[in-house]
């Protein structure tokens, strides 16, 4: 089916349902074939096969264990700028405990 394009704009809806359907659409411009409009074809869904990456992937032994240069960026710097780290104000209450 051949159109121009004032009808195309005015009738696009039936037009786009006539392509869905397997009809090839042709908007010209002066009678002259310009665009085919034809429906879009989805992607088939990629299948995963399950064990694919066995044998591929390592998880350390030590995995799980802390580390302490992250627990160490968690609890020993002070929480508000100004204010006096853990450490340092429970080395201060001793100091002051034994005078």
């Amino acid at each position: 089916m051949e159109v121009n394009i004032h009808h195309a704009k005015t009738n696009l809806s039936r037009l786009i349902v006539q392509a869905e359907a397997g009809d090839e659409v042709i908007i010209a411009r002066a009678g002259k074939p310009v665009v085919k409009l034809v429906p879009v074809t989805a992607p088939k869904p990629r299948k995963f096969k399950a064990g694919a990456l066995k044998g591929r992937l390592f998880v350390p032994d030590n995995f799980l264990d802390p580390d302490p240069e992250l627990e160490a960026l968690f609890n020993d710097d002070p929480i508000f700028p100004g204010e006096i780290p853990a450490k340092m104000a429970t080395a201060a209450r001793k100091t002051r405990a034994r005078r």
